[in-house]
């Protein structure tokens, strides 16, 4: 919902101050599920407002669910026709992480990633942001959960669209509305530089992770052409810059592609490159999800779990992240850019919004 739509829509109603927060807690907090739900208002002002202010800015189209229900992907229309897609992971433990887009396509152009093979189409507002969480908020509503986390990590670069990303962690974090706590939120950054600098001065302690998938620049340049423009080096004086000022934890994301970034020589170099400080930095490998192209193949296991161990025996602080969705359309921009192909897998859980679901995330014509 555009909130700033929104209050000045309420003052030309001539509606008392408290209304805003009224639609802000229905919205945020309650999580109904349309403007003729909000039973605090009267008929008049609530036909008013949904003749005018759309109760969502996105409207799912469809919904992928994983044979172990950990993973929800759906891919969903904006006012423009666009599509974007963000991701729910439900964990052991009942923590639930919405990893959500910030851009329709991205501009990146990672070799690994389907997103990069969209182009850049434009940036997301904050608020289709915060609608990809209130969407999952909606959808574990109805088994009493709640989302925990949420990781700007889905399609798109988020230090290029940096005002309505921090916009959009303003309304997650709001405590009169969805109140998440700043440290249950994540950035994810390819490696822009200015970004990083700009978020090293912001008040709230958002965590920052970065897609590094190799500490030599050769190798990153030929899998992440932003290494061209800020290389390694460039990188670390600015995570560093980052570090001293907000003295939080750096978490280096490292996607292993078989006989691309999984070597010893490819291990030593990231513990060359964190040795400095480790009481600050966390590496997260990750297994590479298939997307049809021939050009990368995922590290097996072995050599996963091996690359893991000489990072262990360098002393880097290390975790193999779970492995979510891999039966559903789950990699980065692969729903999106299968769907467009007309390629969006059979045989897996797929739901198509259904009429209530539309009712819900209505969007104005």
């Amino acid at each position: 919902m555009n909130f700033h739509l929104l209050k000045r829509k309420l003052q030309d109603l001539n509606q008392p101050d408290y209304r805003f927060a009224q639609a802000k807690r229905a919205f945020a907090v309650d999580y109904v599920d349309s403007w003729e739900a909000v039973s605090t208002f009267p008929k008049a002002v609530r036909d008013a407002l949904s003749a005018e202010i759309p109760w969502m800015s996105i409207l799912p189209i469809t919904t992928q669910v994983s044979k172990e229900g950990d993973t929800v992907k759906t891919l969903f229309n904006l006012v423009d026709g666009k599509k974007i897609e963000a991701v729910l992971m439900r964990h052991e433990g009942g923590r639930n992480t919405v990893c959500l887009s910030s851009q329709v396509g991205c501009p990146m152009a990672c070799t690994f990633c389907a997103t990069g093979t969209m182009g850049l189409k434009r940036n997301l507002t904050a608020e289709e942001m915060f609608d990809q969480v209130i969407f999952y908020a909606h959808y574990l509503k109805s088994t009493q959960a709640h989302v925990t986390n949420v990781v700007f990590m889905g399609m798109g670069e988020p230090m290029h669209n940096y005002d309505e990303v921090m916009e959009s962690v303003r309304l997650l974090n709001d405590p009169t509305g969805f109140n998440l706590g700043a440290r249950h939120i994540s950035i994810s950054t390819c490696g822009i530089v200015p970004g990083i600098l700009k978020l090293a001065d912001e008040p709230l302690q958002v965590n920052l992770a970065i897609s590094l998938h190799s500490a030599i620049d050769k190798t990153r340049s030929s899998i992440m052409p932003v290494n061209n423009a800020y290389s390694v080096k460039k990188l670390m004086d600015a995570i560093d810059v980052y570090t001293h000022k907000t003295n939080r934890k750096v978490f280096f994301e490292y996607l292993l592609l078989d006989g691309i970034n999984d070597t010893k020589v490819e291990a030593r170099a990231v513990a060359n490159l964190l040795q400095h400080n480790y009481r600050l930095f966390h590496v997260n490998l990750i297994k590479f999800h298939d997307t049809d192209q021939d050009a990368y193949k995922a590290t097996q296991t072995d050599s996963r779990l091996r690359f893991m161990r000489w990072l262990q025996e360098f002393h880097v602080p290390v975790t193999h992240r779970r492995t979510f969705g891999e039966d559903i359309d789950a990699a980065c921009g692969q729903l999106a850019v299968n769907e467009s192909a007309g390629l969006v897998s059979q045989g897996k859980t797929a739901i198509r919004a259904n009429k209530s679901a539309k009712r819900i995330m209505k969007v104005k014509a």
